[in-house]
């Protein structure tokens, strides 16, 4: 009797252990193709198999640090895009805001003939006014980011082009190469060093650096929690207590800083900048935002997402080149991104409802 009762227990207790196997099984993997980045994830090794079977050329080391520094270019930006989408907003000023900051540096540079960090630090100021700006208007009238940050292009587009002429008489700015703290400032916005004789850009590091200190504060801060409180349900983070309009205000801000740190590898890689730069580039970083998993309705997305979406850009654009294709398919490849990205990410934002 009683060994028939132990080894119902037993039985009983082997029966519980494998059901609560198969039970942590299902969360784990339900967990799994509830990542906002799955999509995006499987896009880029779907991409990156293409090229590498029609492409000898991208196979090798070199490529691949190319396709790394077109794609950190972008996503240092799309980065903060991104954070401030998952607070459901959006900023359509990010592309000329890029332009406007290394502008402001050369121009401040060359006509006061300042130190060439003085020059960073000041356009740093205002591309941080202008984000700040920017949040404060849309957290204050209400009015849709999408609204606010289209008028801020606008203007932004047009002072780049209006002031430049206006100091330079033409629409390039004079080389800065020349000036005090240059060296210095061009090994940190657009150094370059070499790994297993590869030549690596700095950007890329910076990058990395980005998105992982991005990815601590998103989920393990609390301002990272604010984040996706405000993007998932404004008044109810409100009614927790929750600071909206200095979340808002702070993400905005973001995006501000990021455009400033392209703007200055920009200038410092190249010496002087086109007062027409940037325009168009504020769609590639939201695309590769949604790419990457951020929803267009706020409250979900990684920045871990958005360098995958990222470097599916650089991937293809690089590889489409060393393909031999035409070029024009580099819209395509981007669109038809896009377009799955929207679809599943709709898919599994249902699924993650019902589940």
């Amino acid at each position: 009797m009683n060994q028939t009762t132990a080894a119902d227990n037993a039985n009983k207790t082997m029966g519980d252990k494998a059901s609560d196997d198969r039970l942590r099984s299902k969360s784990g993997f339900a967990k799994l193709i509830r990542r906002p980045e799955l999509a995006s994830l499987v896009g880029f090794v779907l991409i990156f198999i293409l090229f590498f079977s029609v492409a000898p050329a991208f196979r090798s080391l070199d490529a691949m640090a190319t396709v790394l520094y077109a794609s950190s270019t972008l996503g240092i930006v799309a980065l903060a895009v991104g954070l401030l989408m998952i607070g459901d907003e959006f900023d359509l000023s990010s592309g000329v805001a890029v332009t406007t900051a290394a502008l402001a540096a050369t121009m401040l540079n060359y006509n006061f003939h300042l130190n060439s960090w003085v020059g960073a630090g000041l356009a740093l100021l205002l591309s941080l006014a202008i984000g700040a700006l920017n949040g404060y208007l849309v957290t204050r009238t209400g009015i849709a980011s999408f609204l606010i940050t289209l008028a801020a292009f606008l203007m932004l587009q047009g002072l780049n082009l209006a002031i430049t002429k206006l100091v330079t008489g033409q629409v390039a700015t004079p080389t800065i190469a020349d000036m005090e703290g240059f060296p210095s400032a061009q090994m940190v916005f657009a150094g370059r060093f070499e790994i297993f004789g590869v030549t690596i850009r700095s950007t890329v590091i910076w990058w990395i650096l980005f998105v992982a200190l991005a990815s601590f504060m998103l989920f393990k801060t609390k301002f990272g929690n604010w984040i996706f409180a405000v993007g998932g349900d404004e008044e109810a983070a409100r009614a927790v207590g929750v600071p909206v309009r200095r979340v808002k205000i702070i993400l905005f801000m973001f995006v501000g800083f990021a455009a400033w740190f392209v703007g200055m590898h920009t200038l410092f890689a190249f010496d002087s900048i086109q007062a027409g730069q940037g325009v168009g580039n504020e769609f590639l970083y939201i695309i590769a935002a949604v790419i990457g998993g951020c929803a267009l309705t706020g409250g979900r997305g990684t920045a871990v997402g958005t360098a995958i979406g990222a470097l599916i850009f650089g991937m293809t654009n690089q590889g489409i080149v060393y393909a031999g294709w035409n070029p024009d398919w580099f819209k395509f490849f981007l669109g038809a991104m896009l377009l799955f990205a929207v679809l599943t990410n709709s898919s599994f934002a249902k699924f993650t409802k019902r589940g």
